[in-house]
Formats: structure tokens, sequence, C-alpha cells
């Protein structure tokens, strides 16, 4: 049973555009509000989910606070050892995990989860090692279709879909 989640920011949760603003600590980034629904409706089925990113950005600590986010690891070199971590802390294996992922550091991870992601816009080289490629671009919602995936593959759909009636 898939019981956790894990996005990667730069290319799944974002288009992996960075737009810097006059300051040093001005960071901009797009988030798809349908990606946020689909997170928050995850958590609403008793589910949890993290970000592992490579990066560190106060825009994303602000989008995981925003969205209930359980557990935050930015800045991030071996994913694949914090998520091991947050395992351990859950008392849950690889086998309770999906992921989605866009690039070589995000491959470790991907093929110990039991269910790998990318989007369409990933590296090739991704692309050939996950169970599912989807058909959304990271940041055009990607995540909500690796969301709905899982939600479908764990039979899940009508009490997704109950929570909001």
């Amino acid at each position: 049973m898939i019981e956790l989640l894990v996005f990667d920011v730069d290319g799944c949760l974002t288009d992996g555009g960075i737009t810097y603003g006059n300051s040093d600590s001005e960071e901009f980034k797009t988030f798809n509000v349908k990606d946020g629904f689909g997170i928050v409706s995850w958590h609403k089925l008793g589910r949890k989910s993290a970000i592992i990113t490579g990066r560190s950005s106060r825009v994303v600590e602000r989008r995981a606070k925003e969205l209930g986010i359980t557990y935050l690891y930015q800045d991030v070199k071996d994913k694949k050892a914090v998520l091991e971590s947050i395992l351990e802390k859950e008392g849950l294996g690889f086998d309770n995990v999906a992921a989605i992922g866009d690039d070589l550091n995000d491959l470790a991870l991907l093929r110990a989860v039991e269910f790998s992601f990318a989007p369409a816009d990933a590296l090739p080289h991704i692309q050939n090692e996950v169970d599912v490629v989807l058909t959304r671009t990271g940041g055009k919602g990607a995540v909500r279709e690796m969301i709905d995936c899982v939600v479908e593959k764990e039979k899940l759909s009508e009490a997704f879909v109950n929570l909001w009636l």
C-alpha cells in the first residue's frame, strides 16, 4: 500500500524555471494549483508526503507549509538516503512509496521505490527507468496526474472524490 508520496521540485512541482528578482533573496517559482489540490486531497485520505529537493528556496518552504507537506528536505545531495531516514521514522518500507523525479539526481530514489513517475519532459534516461511516464510536464499538472494514478492503483478513487462532496 502506498502511504507516502515523494516529490522533486524543479521540473516536477514546477516547470524547472527559476526567476530572480532585484535582491539576492528574491526568487520566484510557479506552482500548479491542481497539483496542490491533489496533494491536499492525498493528505485528507490520511496519507503523507515529502519534498526532497537538491536546491534550497524559501518559496518551496512556503509552498510546502501551505500544502501541509509532511516532510521537507532541501539542499539534498543523496535523496535516497534522506528517504531512508523518513521511512525509518514512519516505520515504512520503499514498497510504501511512490515518487516523481525528472533528472539524474532523482535516479537512485526512483529505482528504490514501489511506484516511480517522470513528467513528460523528464530526461530520456529517467523516462526509461520509471514505471510511468506522465503525459503532463513538470509544473503543468504532472504531480496531479501522478496522484490520480496512485489513487486509482490503490483503489481509492471513490474515497478521493467523496472527500469534496
